[in-house]
């Protein structure tokens, strides 16, 4: 067991928009160190966003700060073994209290996992 908790690393907000969630969902979307390359990815894909989507009257980084939300899971359940079953449970009324940065950390994995699986 550890001796302390290990320090919160901090992350940097991305160049162009400053924000932190662009860098970590760019961290989640590179392959093998090459960050510049998601970088132009994700930028390239706002573009897109932003010339199919002329008419509405948010910004790209804005549509896709929804979608984000969209993915992000409303409960957190707990597995509960009882009488060799398992079940998905959620957690007591007092103790529903979310971790934010877990909550974005699942909803970017299902992203990922989705888009692979699609052969994105």
């Amino acid at each position: 067991m550890r001796k302390a908790k290990p320090k919160k690393r901090i992350i940097l907000p991305d160049p162009k928009f400053g924000d932190v969630r662009v860098t970590k969902f760019v961290n989640h979307l590179m392959y093998d160190g090459k960050k510049n390359t998601s970088y132009r990815i994700f930028y390239s894909a706002l573009e897109l966003v932003g010339k199919k989507m002329a008419s509405e009257e948010k910004t790209p980084l804005e549509i896709w700060k929804a979608a984000l939300e969209k993915i992000t899971p409303q409960v957190e359940v707990k597995s509960r073994r009882v009488g060799g079953a398992t079940f998905q449970n959620p957690p007591r009324p007092q103790r529903v209290g979310f971790n934010e940065e877990h909550d974005h950390f699942r909803s970017q994995a299902w992203r990922q996992d989705y888009g692979r699986q699609a052969g994105c």
